[in-house]
């Protein structure tokens, strides 16, 4: 649920790359290269956008060309605005892109499909410094096996006009309910995934449907959320994807409650005048995203690979992606740089596990249910994006 904050604020032998495309999970005997060797020259990232900046954007901000000016490998960087862009793009040129940011409701298609091979973790030494939660997830690791570098963290958090929205809210069901004073202002986001946000919302006022993951929707929970979904579609006043979109929504008074990022209610804050605008994670907890960088199977610039997840993920780059983009940092070493970094770590929650116990990280439904259930088969993504088009009509 995210897009950029660029508005302002061995020598030895060379690696294998991997050649799984069965469709199947690869293979945990997958042979991992041992050593980085001199780079081949090129390499195309796929990125959201403000993970790749050049200079283009802002002249100030630019991590890419001292990468290519010390690794001799020169980048191509390809934006897009939403994980199944990200797949669409991965899966109609699969041999274009050597490298991608994916959340984790695009990572873990990505590993079934074969797109995407194992990493070697032991060859990018800023690896040890990554926050341990972030490490050895579903949607970053498959049966032991790494598949990518994590990068950064966020929530999807509920914002409000608090010059309209009396008194302050402190639970999303303030968005649900179709006879609210703000029906027609709410504003969500528009992807199949938020069918998650409408799990988080049940599991708290529905126990007995006995979610206990928003990811992992049986056939009788994942029909409440569509039901919920469809129950609150009369009080949506707009389905977003450019962030940009939301703050003018926001600006104008067209919306004045919703699902939004915390970097998007910091900015409508710096504004001159302010738009009067607060944000808080409800009581529920709530949705979000951690970000893995990984590796094309069939990429044929793997240590221009190797290079780049060691460059992207160091205390000093994934410093300045987190503050330009607005996230929290992967790198621990990356909050104690500066006073701003650590401002910025502080602001973002980056070492408050507290924070992010109940905060559901995007993740990619599946038929084995990802809550460990073996007793029921659950909605897969497909099902999913069948669901949002009937939901939005």
């Amino acid at each position: 649920m995210k897009q950029r904050r660029f508005l302002g604020l061995l020598v030895g032998a060379a690696l294998v790359a991997a050649a799984c495309g069965t469709g199947a999970t690869p293979s945990p005997t997958f042979n991992l290269p041992t050593a980085v060797g001199e780079g081949e020259g090129e390499l195309t990232v796929l990125a959201w956008p403000g993970y790749a900046e050049n200079g283009s954007t802002d002249e100030t901000v630019d991590w890419v060309t001292p990468f290519e000016d010390a690794s001799g490998c020169k980048v191509t960087v390809q934006v897009f605005g939403t994980s199944d862009e990200a797949f669409s793009l991965f899966s109609t040129n699969p041999t274009k892109y050597d490298i991608v940011s994916a959340s984790g409701d695009a990572s873990l298609r990505l590993v079934r499909a074969g797109y995407v091979q194992p990493v070697n973790v032991d060859l990018v030494p800023s690896y040890a410094d990554i926050f341990p939660a972030l490490k050895d997830k579903p949607y970053n690791t498959v049966d032991g096996v790494h598949y990518g570098i994590p990068h950064g963290r966020g929530s999807n958090l509920l914002m409000w006009r608090t010059d309209e929205v009396s008194p302050a809210p402190t639970s999303w069901t303030e968005m649900f309910d179709p006879d609210s004073p703000y029906a027609g202002k709410v504003s969500v986001y528009d992807a199949p995934i938020y069918i998650a946000d409408a799990a988080v919302v049940l599991m708290d006022t529905n126990p007995e449907l006995g979610i206990k993951n928003p990811y992992a929707l049986d056939e009788t929970q994942f029909q409440a959320a569509v039901d919920l979904l469809k129950a609150q579609k009369p009080a949506i006043g707009q389905y977003w994807v450019d962030y940009t979109k939301q703050m003018d929504a926001f600006r104008a008074g067209d919306a004045v409650i919703g699902t939004t990022w915390q970097v998007i209610t910091y900015l409508l804050q710096a504004e001159d005048p302010p738009v009067e605008v607060d944000v808080i994670k409800p009581e529920e907890g709530a949705t979000g995203w951690s970000d893995t960088w990984m590796v094309n199977s069939k990429t044929t610039h793997p240590n221009c690979a190797y290079k780049w997840l060691d460059h992207i993920v160091s205390p000093e780059v994934n410093a300045q992606i987190a503050a330009w983009f607005g996230e929290a940092p992967g790198n621990s070493k990356a909050c104690a740089l500066t006073e701003a970094d650590q401002a910025n770590c502080d602001f973002f929650h980056a070492a408050d596990d507290a924070f992010w116990q109940d905060v559901w990280y995007w993740q990619t439904p599946e038929a084995k249910c990802v809550d460990g259930r073996t007793d029921k088969t659950c909605k897969t993504f497909d099902d999913w994006v069948k669901a949002w088009t009937e939901i939005k009509g």
